[in-house]
């Protein structure tokens, strides 16, 4: 049985995952559209900046948002002159943080969707009248719409499992920051191994589940 630490740890995690997905959704659209379509030499930077998170350490990408975010951050100082106070250590932290780990995994299929839409249904929807705006949302956006369910599941899932990363901003605050990863990780410590077990078969489930969907939404993706 979860204890009721337990369940709240998982409430903060959903909800973390569902408002981190919402805001990539409706940040990785417009930026993936943009990587997809333009021919500016900024591409390839933009790229790998945005891919960085593939491929860097949580516990480095915490650190260097942990001093980002800081008092003496540049971003500390920002959201300080805005009245908005520190973020490390905070649930808005975390989802700062989780937007900035989380962001690679949202773009990448987005952007795969919008280059498969091709440039023929654009231009004829051009020569017809249609504006870029008119163009993106009643030909693009329809035409890339599993991408952007592969986009959503797949933000949704990797934030739900982040662990380095929401250790450095966020510690171990419980209903605040403390979500399940690093729950499962106290239990770990404290050699309560039956509470991590129900905690991690539910992240195992909701994985699982979640793959299933993404494997439904894309067909082709079953031959991997």
């Amino acid at each position: 049985m979860l204890s009721r630490a337990d369940w709240i740890a998982l409430g903060l995690t959903l909800k973390l995952a569902g408002l981190v997905t919402l805001l990539l959704l409706g940040l990785a659209t417009p930026l993936a559209w943009w990587l997809a379509r333009t021919r500016s030499r900024w591409a390839w930077p933009v790229s790998a900046l945005v891919a960085l998170p593939l491929v860097l350490p949580p516990t480095v990408l915490g650190f260097y948002l942990l001093v980002a975010l800081g008092a003496d951050g540049p971003l500390g100082r920002l959201t300080e002159s805005l009245g908005l106070g520190l973020l490390p250590f905070t649930f808005p932290g975390l989802v700062v943080a989780s937007l900035v780990y989380s962001l690679p995994f949202v773009v990448q299929p987005l952007r795969a969707a919008f280059e498969s839409v091709g440039d023929d249904v654009l231009e004829e929807a051009a020569a017809l009248g249609a504006g870029a705006v008119d163009r993106f949302f009643t030909i693009a956006l329809p035409l890339a719409r599993r991408g952007i369910a592969a986009g959503g599941i797949l933000g949704f899932v990797h934030t739900i499992g982040e662990f380095g990363v929401v250790l450095m901003i966020g510690g171990s605050i419980p209903g605040s920051t403390r979500v399940v990863s690093v729950q499962i990780y106290d239990h770990v410590e404290a050699f309560d191994y039956a509470q991590a077990h129900g905690l991690a078969a539910i992240l195992l489930t909701l994985s699982f589940c979640a793959l299933l969907l993404l494997y439904a939404l894309n067909p082709r993706l079953r031959s991997v």
